[in-house]
């Protein structure tokens, strides 16, 4: 929850003249609801797509405050976070509402941004495969795993993100990992094509040994993104 008008409009312009030199990537910001028409005017006709952080399960009806799929399509969104970390934990989503969400934005053509991932606690009693298994599953589960074929999924590691501790690349890969390999037991093709981010607390100076890894397809930037220098320093590291 970050940004007025006139913040915005000097980060969207600067990451838009920065894109401009930087190819060979996918790039795309998610903003929150109010700033989507200032963004779809400010980055109309460039390399870089947006979307929202978020988006109601139902197409309409009489849920006051909420926001559609069909909402955000109207701003020209490409994009939507789904069952982000602290949607989960801050608003008690379930698995099972953010599989609806995910297909609530997917059928609307937008493409799903899926977030999973496991706290400290969890980490610490061994259960990281078990949580995000779980939370697969629950997409899986209702859609089918054919869902996944214009989707991306997200791995953040709730212990890693704004606490001070950092997931090596070696533990963020073996999640990654993990992840390609539950959905390649039910789709080959689906788990080769999938493109898989890391969102736990990305920078500019851990980005290139992050994206190195691979089953790293890149990152879902948090903090970071709000500084245009060192997002797009990141953006830079991705390039193929």
């Amino acid at each position: 929850m970050h940004g007025t008008l006139a913040q915005n409009a000097g980060l969207l312009d600067a990451v838009r003249a920065g894109m401009d030199t930087i190819t060979g990537m996918d790039c795309a910001v998610c903003v929150p609801f109010p700033y989507l028409a200032q963004t779809q005017q400010k980055l109309s006709g460039s390399a870089v797509r947006w979307g929202a952080q978020n988006v109601h399960q139902l197409d309409k009806g009489a849920y006051t405050g909420e926001v559609s799929a069909e909402m955000l399509r109207d701003f020209g969104s490409s994009y939507v976070i789904v069952g982000h970390s602290e949607r989960r934990a801050y608003y008690a989503e379930t698995s099972h509402l953010v599989a609806e969400k995910f297909l609530a934005a997917q059928q609307s053509g937008l493409t799903p941004i899926l977030c999973v991932g496991e706290t400290l606690e969890q980490r610490e009693s061994g259960i990281t495969e078990a949580v995000v298994g779980e939370q697969l599953d629950a997409l899986i589960q209702l859609g089918g795993a054919q869902v996944l074929r214009n989707a991306v999924v997200a791995y953040e590691p709730v212990w890693a993100i704004g606490t001070g501790k950092t997931a090596s690349a070696a533990q963020a890969q073996a999640v990654h990992a993990f992840i390609r390999g539950k959905v390649a037991s039910r789709d080959g093709q689906i788990a080769s094509g999938l493109c898989i981010l890391y969102g736990g607390s990305v920078k500019a100076n851990n980005a290139a040994e992050l994206f190195a890894m691979p089953d790293i397809d890149g990152g879902l930037i948090g903090g970071a993104s709000l500084v245009a220098d060192e997002f797009l320093a990141i953006c830079r590291a991705g390039q193929v």
